[in-house]
């Protein structure tokens, strides 16, 4: 297949290139060509998704059996792609978030029939507004989409609450500092490696039950995040220092925990996904968490230019964990 990636080298699309790449489609990535290094086997098209003409430009007559925006975010984002690929394209799949997902959970376990509804985070309610534009366009012309739901997927970034993305939570849990727990730690969540989603999602791709409809693509093994944690402490070398505070109180204090929290974290969810299993039956997760973090640890201690610490983020930590010590409230 001839497929065209919008992004294609983040921390999910990077392992879904490889794959793709490594099962002998054309892969094409339309992005700025901001990243450094280059993906070997794929096709270059530099161009700005935000600016539509540039994007037109460098597409030219070209065609494609499937393209994915793994940067669309707004109900703008899809507007735009639906007149840039109307006609282009044998499949469009955009990205959304397993956020979207009814809040307050009701049931702990979780179908592409629940409900989208969130009125704690502003993400997921544009993810949302993103999926009932494509479902139109798909009810009214027969626009050829697909919806991928992603759930804390992981492989160059870190399954934790404040940002995964830097070297922060790992270098506090490495210097003795404290990190932050939301609630007892005990509720279950589920966290992913990007070499196992990839698998379910380049099933997807070019496959035609797979319009029309939206799947999450989710690991099989369910986690305390204490247990995350901890694991995540073993990999590094050190025993996490966890203070445990409650998400009501953390939503209040910082309110911009408030959507990751009330949003998506903070509930015990198992994801069913029996719907991606029957159209994907080699979509089968097999890396455990304490195998994934060693890979992701790997990837940061390979490059210290990676271990960034975000002096937000730590001021975050030290501002939270200063007035829970005031409240009293702290052991």
């Amino acid at each position: 297949m001839k497929i065209l990636f919008i992004g294609g080298t983040g921390n999910i699309s990077g392992c879904v290139s490889r794959r793709v790449i490594a099962e002998g489609h054309e892969l094409w990535l339309l992005n700025r060509g901001l990243r450094p290094a280059s993906l070997t086997g794929a096709h270059s098209l530099p161009a700005d998704i935000k600016d539509p003409a540039s994007v037109a430009a460098a597409l030219g007559e070209r065609t494609f059996d499937a393209v994915v925006n793994w940067i669309a975010y707004t109900p703008e984002d899809i507007e735009r792609d639906l007149a840039l690929f109307s006609g282009r394209t044998g499949q469009y799949v955009f990205i959304s978030s397993a956020s979207v997902y009814e809040k307050p959970v009701r049931h702990p376990v979780i179908t592409e029939a629940t409900p989208l509804i969130n009125p704690f985070w502003p993400y997921s309610q544009k993810k949302i507004a993103c999926e009932e534009r494509l479902q139109r366009a798909w009810a009214e012309r027969s626009f050829p989409m697909t919806i991928v739901r992603p759930s804390h997927t992981y492989d160059t970034i870190w399954p934790v609450l404040i940002g995964g993305s830097d070297f922060t939570y790992a270098s506090r849990i490495r210097r003795g500092l404290p990190i932050l727990v939301h609630g007892d730690g005990t509720s279950l969540w589920a966290v992913t490696h990007a070499d196992d989603f990839a698998v379910g999602f380049t099933g997807l791709l070019g496959h035609p039950e797979a319009l029309g409809r939206a799947f999450h693509i989710t690991s099989n093994e369910w986690l305390t995040w204490n247990r995350i944690y901890d694991t995540l402490g073993t990999v590094l070398g050190r025993e996490p220092v966890k203070v445990h505070i409650p998400s009501e109180w953390l939503s209040h204090y910082e309110p911009s925990l408030r959507g990751p929290l009330f949003g998506d974290k903070m509930y015990s969810v198992i994801f069913d996904n029996s719907a991606i299993k029957r159209l994907v039956p080699a979509f089968a997760p097999s890396i455990p968490l304490h195998l994934g973090l060693r890979r992701t640890a790997a990837w940061f201690d390979a490059d210290p230019v990676r271990q960034r610490i975000n002096p937000d983020h730590e001021a975050l930590f030290e501002r939270v964990l200063a007035t829970w010590d005031k409240s009293g409230r702290r052991p």
